[in-house]
């Protein structure tokens, strides 16, 4: 079959598709009688789907018996001591999770740390330690060093001086 047969009869069918949406909707959408849409007789009551006009629903009382996810085995026994080069990376996570705002230390501006570095003490007070790490799939830290978020990365910083161990880029999104 030619090209122009061929879209000649693709248009023929598309036509034809057409005129029966057209034929079978028109009667769907006219109500002649004043029946409820789907009813076939006067009188005949459905179900009404959905809320009624001008409802803003009712309260929900949010989960029962949520409780914190359980820290995983051995979550805190940590390492008494390390091969440091083995930690000495900057990584890009592997997945990002999402959570509330970040706010830096007052007075901070923003800053690409990397290992090696030493963090400012006003970035490891207790409103900056991730103590749930696990959640966020980061390591055990070793003795003396804790998890630290700074705007969506995670730094492994150590607790004696601030040096920076690891860092985990993009932890949060």
């Amino acid at each position: 079959m030619s090209a122009s047969k061929m879209s000649l009869a693709r248009a023929g069918c598309m036509a034809l598709a057409f005129a029966c949406v057209i034929a079978g909707g028109g009667t769907a959408l006219a109500d002649p009688q004043g029946h409820e849409h789907g009813g076939d007789r006067p009188g005949e009551q459905h179900e009404q789907h959905g809320p009624p006009p001008g409802a803003h629903g009712e309260p929900h009382p949010g989960p029962r018996g949520y409780q914190r996810a359980p820290e995983p085995h051995g979550w805190n026994e940590r390492p008494k001591t390390f091969d440091k080069p083995t930690y000495q990376h900057n990584f890009q996570a592997a997945r990002s999770f999402k959570v509330g705002p970040y706010h830096r230390p007052h007075g901070w501006t923003a800053h690409h740390w990397g290992f090696g570095q030493i963090l400012p003490r006003a970035y490891w007070a207790p409103e900056y330690i991730l103590s749930d790490y696990w959640l966020f799939a980061l390591e055990v830290p070793p003795a003396g060093y804790e998890w630290v978020r700074d705007d969506s990365d995670a730094l492994l910083v150590s607790t004696d001086t601030g040096e920076i161990l690891q860092v985990e880029y993009g932890v949060f999104g």
